[in-house]
């Protein structure tokens, strides 16, 4: 089977040693070395976790093919903890809109079904070395690019329809910044360290989409623990922090921001 072809549902149907043989014609193509397959239980089955090194990085490989992304705020039924939390910081004047889903209409993407290519992605994020706008030169001169706003939440989400990408719920009693124990420290399906800090802010080839976090305004804020989890949701695009990110202020600290590296197969 090509990799050019491997969609993720063909991905989850593979046995493991077809999955050691592409995960192989992956590290060959891109001239690097598998480092890791494991077998992972996501979403009620076993999804596959491949790690290679590659021009001193480490990536994992994203399967593609037809996905499912965004979030239906509007058809989905919430955790009334989430409602209530958001309720509270409402009243004190913050999010969009005088409930949690009219806030998630303005901020995360909606549903919708695109096609993604298979790549790898780096493992981890990388602070940028350059403004937003020479950022892309740079990476093309390691033959590497940005990720897109759907790569991103494809890669983030693995599949999952949830607000999050553990699930539809978090931890309503502390927020995730300091928090060491909570479900955003653990790598996502595809091994990633993703939408783990609500401080760091994910830059993609789309100027309006800042993902993964939202330089911590939430959290400096005092917005409340819902309002500070939300930041890492999978479909959260974080337009405000998009606007400052490519205005004349994020250009003076560019440093702050980062993106994840990607190697088209």
């Amino acid at each position: 089977m090509s990799l050019s072809g491997l969609s993720l549902s063909r991905w989850r149907s593979l046995d493991p040693p077809a999955a050691r043989r592409l995960a192989r014609q992956a590290a060959d193509r891109a001239g690097g070395q598998v480092t890791a397959v494991e077998t992972v239980e996501h979403l009620g089955a076993p999804l596959h976790r491949v790690r290679i090194a590659c021009r001193g990085r480490e990536f994992a490989l994203i399967p593609g093919g037809e996905v499912t992304l965004g979030f239906d705020a509007d058809g989905r039924r919430l955790p009334p903890g989430l409602e209530a939390g958001y309720a509270e910081s409402a009243e004190q004047g913050y999010g969009y809109g005088p409930d949690l889903r009219s806030h998630l209409a303005q901020v995360l993407s909606p549903r919708r079904t695109v096609t993604v290519p298979t790549v790898l992605m780096a493992v981890e994020a990388e602070k940028l070395a350059a403004p937003p706008a020479g950022t892309p030169g740079l990476l093309a001169a390691e033959g590497l690019r940005m990720p897109s706003s759907d790569e991103w939440e494809h890669a983030c989400g693995a599949g999952a329809d949830t607000l999050f990408r553990w699930g539809d719920t978090c931890p309503l009693d502390r927020i995730p910044y300091g928090d060491d124990s909570g479900p955003h420290q653990q790598p996502n399906a595809f091994g990633l360290r993703i939408a783990h800090d609500t401080y760091d802010a994910e830059l993609t080839s789309e100027p309006g989409a800042v993902h993964g976090g939202d330089g911590g305004e939430s959290v400096c804020g005092g917005y409340g623990a819902v309002l500070a989890w939300l930041p890492l949701a999978t479909a959260q695009r974080n337009p405000a922090m998009a606007e400052f990110v490519y205005g004349p202020d994020g250009e003076e600290i560019y440093e702050e921001f980062s993106t994840r590296p990607v190697l088209a197969l």
